[in-house]
């Protein structure tokens, strides 16, 4: 059967351009993708016909010889270039292949070809930011300076002198990306004229040098919300890097490193605060007085008898929780004190007291004592 004419397949005039030609190629991949006709079985030799047809004509050296010779440039070893024995074959699959999926589907996820891309997207930015516990416990407003690529003022971010518009890559066609043949495979390079980007700019800018985006501080005033800790991250939409010859900005991401604090230490929304106490005031009891986060004071009711490490609760005198949802607990924990630097009076009163200690005095000791005894008496038997 006689292969029709490339160009009835595609649907486009004989001398019709290379934008006409790719945009009539997507149409017909579109209609005829067998994904899309799984009810019509001619559809896949039809879709495979349209991408021969383009592999031809979006290359301006095949196109020239197909022009003059028809199909017969690209049988019996001629021009080499094309589609052989009128099948998918080799290399040649592979890039229709390439086309389609790009051409097909790449709107949809975004564009993967340099030439869809030449607007590009700006970096992402991490600040690290740290605040003390008592600015993690209030929130804060500060104001911090970013280095960034910010949009080129003197050419509105075109990257062109004047503002004017870039002009298709003449070694791509505005694809980003060359095609070269190697035996059976097509080997796919970004386009070295226009670094993938798909256009090229005939005056560049002096100030950016075609870039479209210079290098400068900015100051950003940052909403620091109550109760954040280590490790928070804060999300400033559109504040990163501004993007290549006029692409959509970035976005700016400050990391939270609370620091730590003489008095208190964090454990998620509770607070923590260690409170030595002499053995006098652990022995008898009493109140003692304990700073709290917000700068004020509590008073606290040490039971009489208290030993080291003995905890109390202070409710809702922690941390505010982020985004809501309360307030944490603050709790005091007791560290009985053993006095040092005795004065001759102080030791002979201590010695006193220790010869009119019974068990009841020391409970522990007496426990712990006992334990040992026993322990003693089954090992010799």
């Amino acid at each position: 059967m006689a292969k029709r004419d490339y160009y009835d397949v595609l649907g486009v005039a004989k001398g019709a351009t290379g934008d006409e030609i790719k945009k009539a190629y997507r149409t017909k991949a579109k209609e005829l993708h067998p994904d899309r006709n799984a009810d019509n079985p001619k559809a896949e030799a039809q879709f495979k016909e349209a991408n021969e047809a383009y592999e031809v004509l979006k290359d301006a050296e095949k196109k020239a010889a197909y022009d003059r010779f028809g199909h017969a440039a690209f049988e019996g070893g001629m021009g080499g270039g094309g589609p052989r024995g009128g099948g998918m074959g080799g290399g040649d699959f592979a890039s229709a292949f390439s086309d389609v999926f790009d051409d097909l589907f790449g709107d949809m996820m975004g564009g993967r070809g340099g030439g869809r891309n030449r607007a590009a997207r700006g970096s992402d930015l991490r600040y690290n930011l740290r605040v003390s516990l008592e600015e993690a416990y209030a929130g804060l407003h500060k104001t911090i300076r970013v280095p960034t690529a910010v949009t080129c003022e003197t050419c509105d971010g075109s990257g062109s002198e004047g503002g004017a518009e870039p002009t298709t890559c003449p070694t791509c066609s505005g694809m980003g990306k060359v095609r070269a043949q190697q035996g059976f495979f097509t080997v796919e390079r970004t386009c070295p004229t226009c670094s993938g980007m798909g256009q090229i700019i005939q005056n560049p800018c002096k100030t950016c040098n075609g870039a479209g985006r210079v290098e400068k501080d900015r100051s950003l005033s940052v909403n620091i919300p109550a109760g954040v800790e280590t490790g928070t991250r804060i999300r400033l939409s559109g504040e990163g890097e501004a993007g290549m010859r006029g692409g959509p900005t970035g976005d700016l991401y400050i990391f939270i490193d609370v620091a730590d604090h003489a008095l208190f230490q964090r454990e998620g929304p509770n607070l923590y605060c260690r409170v030595p106490v002499s053995v006098a005031s652990a022995a008898l009891g009493g109140d003692i007085e304990v700073p709290t986060i917000d700068g004020g004071r509590s008073r606290v009711k040490v039971p009489a008898g208290s030993q080291s490490g003995k905890q109390m609760r202070l409710r809702s005198k922690g941390m505010p929780a982020l985004r809501g949802g309360g307030t944490g607990d603050m709790f005091i924990e007791l560290a009985v004190e053993t006095p040092v630097n005795l004065t001759s009076r102080q030791k002979e009163i201590l010695r006193e007291f220790d010869k009119l200690s019974e068990n009841e005095t020391n409970p522990e000791s007496s426990s712990f004592f006992s334990k040992v005894k026993s322990f003693w008496d089954g090992m010799k038997s």
